[in-house]
């Protein structure tokens, strides 16, 4: 049975990834994350996912390789991860009673054989009306400064939420565990 690598740094993964209680390693890949020009954001997270798992195809042969990627999109401009304070308040702000929709890329590639399976999977977010004050306590309380959309679904973040759409709410947080398991039991890693 071929061993499973996750190709990601996120600690936010490897926790998703743990709930699966399937032993695993990690590691960053080196992957230019720039769009391609004309790219939507679907064909942007497939390709990210697997041009991940690819980055660590040759440091693992004869293993899975997991890579995902995830982009926020507010109608169709892409969120991406705000950084700090001001930029994350700008996002919160714009998303107030509106909707925002995940797209989160998924690979699996088995080294031993070349095969790579792609997907995408979506899950939307639909925010309360939300105003300065609250956004601002949120911010300073949870700092969801390295998460794109500038919040997190796992903790205080679900505060700011009306509602939640969506197949799979691992795949909010960044690895979708539901296509994964199917991913996983076509390569004969049966979970559970």
């Amino acid at each position: 049975m071929p061993a499973l690598v996750l190709a990601s740094s996120s600690p936010y993964r490897r926790e998703l990834l743990q709930r699966l209680r399937h032993p695993f390693t990690w590691s960053a890949p080196a992957v230019d994350e720039t769009p391609h020009p004309h790219e939507d954001a679907d064909s942007l997270v497939r390709r990210l996912a697997e041009a991940k798992a690819r980055a660590l195809a040759q440091r693992y042969p004869d293993h899975l390789i997991i890579g995902s990627d995830q982009v926020a999109l507010l109608g169709n401009q892409i969120l991406g991860k705000p950084g700090g304070f001001a930029r994350a308040k700008s996002q919160l702000l714009a998303a107030s009673g509106g909707s925002v929709t995940f797209l989160t890329g998924l690979a699996l590639l088995n080294t031993a054989t070349g095969n790579c399976q792609v997907d995408c999977v979506p899950f939307t977010v639909h925010f309360r009306e939300l105003d300065e004050a609250q956004i601002s306590r949120y911010l300073e309380s949870e700092r969801p400064y390295d998460c794109a959309g500038s919040f997190k679904a796992e903790g205080l973040g679900v505060s700011l939420f009306r509602a939640t759409e969506g197949e799979d709410a691992t795949s909010l947080v960044g690895l979708p565990l539901i296509r994964l398991v199917h991913m996983l039991n076509s390569q004969g890693i049966e979970i559970p």
